[in-house]
């Protein structure tokens, strides 16, 4: 038996679909009409034979079918990106000394980095992983050329890149996991990193705000440390929800965080060759797995 063909620019209108939530404003991203958008995903649920998403009145949702689909368009539209660049993209050379938040997608960025580098065997890539105020200290010594951190709130400086929900999180095993609700019976426990860490200074003064009692428990230099003690149930973190790995799920009950910013910083526009393929690289892996917001 002899199956169809998937259409690239069907999957890619399917996806924009499911991640903007809507007919519309899937439109608008893609430059085409709502009408447009309605006759793609139609001719995709045609070719399939099955149902992508179950329309009602108030809300447009994946059917399973969808949730399955959605999977394998994201690899295959990442796959299909990573092709086209490679053959028609100009050569990119030179080395660049990359800084790199351990807060950053820790469990994507060694193969995203793998497969930049099988893409631009050109460019000579050193990268460094650690805290985004030590990185960004490195980077005006000139040990580093460029730094991807987290951006305060009011900061100005850097070139914002894109922003991600930030998450409370706590053990997944119902079993290890803590009565976390709301701190009123007992405080709530916290694993966090040493001091300077934005998300740190974020999650205390959200607390504050709230009432909320609170103290910390668990203080590791490592962000590996930090999420294995709340993976132990020893404590609840904050997290960038692209970042959840497994043995971890979104604490409920818990006071909004708000987003967080990744920015560039560095001198940028001096290296806007190497920047440029490399940040919009980063951008489509990561559009395969997870669900970042592009910065205006």
């Amino acid at each position: 038996m002899r199956y169809p063909d998937l259409d690239i620019d069907l999957l890619r209108c399917f996806a924009t679909v499911a991640d903007q939530g809507g007919f519309t404003s899937a439109g608008l991203v893609l430059g085409l009409t709502q009408s447009a958008i309605s006759l793609k995903v139609k001719r995709l649920e045609d070719i399939l034979g099955v149902r992508v998403f179950a329309r009602t009145s108030r809300k447009l949702a994946l059917t399973p079918d969808g949730e399955v689909l959605l999977v394998y368009a994201r690899r295959l539209l990442a796959l299909n990106d990573e092709a086209v660049r490679r053959m028609i993209a100009p050569p990119v050379h030179g080395r660049l000394r990359l800084g790199v938040a351990d807060h950053f997608v820790p469990q994507h960025l060694a193969p995203i980095l793998a497969r930049f580098a099988r893409t631009y065997p050109d460019v000579h890539l050193e990268v460094e992983v650690g805290r985004s105020h030590e990185l960004r200290a490195a980077c005006k010594r000139g040990a580093l050329d460029l730094v991807i951190g987290k951006r305060r709130e009011g900061e100005t400086t850097g070139t914002p890149i894109w922003t991600e929900t930030l998450a409370w999180v706590t053990a997944r095993d119902p079993d290890r996991a803590r009565d976390l609700a709301d701190g009123r019976n007992a405080p709530l426990p916290l694993a966090m990193l040493p001091p300077g860490c934005m998300f740190r200074d974020r999650a205390l003064a959200t607390l504050a705000r709230a009432h909320v009692a609170h103290e910390i428990v668990y203080t590791s230099a490592s962000l590996l440390g930090v999420i294995a003690a709340a993976e132990a149930g020893l404590a609840v973190t904050v997290l960038g929800r692209s970042s959840l790995p497994a043995g971890l799920r979104e604490a409920a009950g818990l006071p909004e965080l708000g987003v967080a910013e990744m920015a560039i910083f560095g001198d940028a526009e001096g290296r806007m060759a190497l920047v440029d393929p490399l940040v919009g690289f980063i951008r489509e892996s990561l559009a395969a797995t997870v669900s970042l917001r592009s910065a205006a």
